[in-house]
């Protein structure tokens, strides 16, 4: 299935956000990620960011606002990246799965992250040229002070 847009959500509570940790089998490479991935044909935003972070955590979501709308067309799978900020309603954290992944990749963990104590953030997760300079940009868009 080709996807144009990528629906990624803020789990945010207590002043921490979820992150879900990815993994590709063949190469083992991973990274920290916020739940989400493609909108299908036919939902909305909302509904796909909603049954990503389900899907990947376990939760049902609130989605509050858009954080971030970018357009990067002609860079990758997606044309489109938006970022919302969720509060959890019900359910349990827990590592979910990847439907749609073919097996090739997955998911190896979860975590709650501090948003606004970096010091506390592992050093890749800081130097990652795309999630250090989004969880900033995030940590600014909820008003976070570090």
């Amino acid at each position: 299935m080709t996807f144009t847009t990528r629906c990624s959500g803020v789990v945010f509570q207590d002043g921490h956000l979820l992150l879900v940790h990815q993994v590709i089998y063949a190469s083992q490479e991973s990274c920290w990620a916020l739940p989400g991935g493609g909108r299908e044909p036919g939902e909305t935003d909302e509904e796909a960011v909603r049954r990503e972070v389900r899907e990947e955590t376990g939760l049902e979501v609130r989605v509050e606002r858009l954080l971030i709308d970018q357009s990067v067309e002609g860079r990758g799978k997606y044309d489109r990246y938006k970022t919302f900020l969720c509060t959890p309603i019900s359910g349990e954290d827990q590592v979910g799965t990847e439907p749609g992944s073919e097996g090739d990749h997955g998911l190896a963990g979860i975590r709650w992250l501090d948003i606004g104590d970096e010091s506390s953030w592992e050093k890749g997760l800081c130097q990652d040229a795309i999630m250090g300079p989004l969880l900033r940009q995030i940590r600014r868009k909820i008003d976070v002070q570090p």
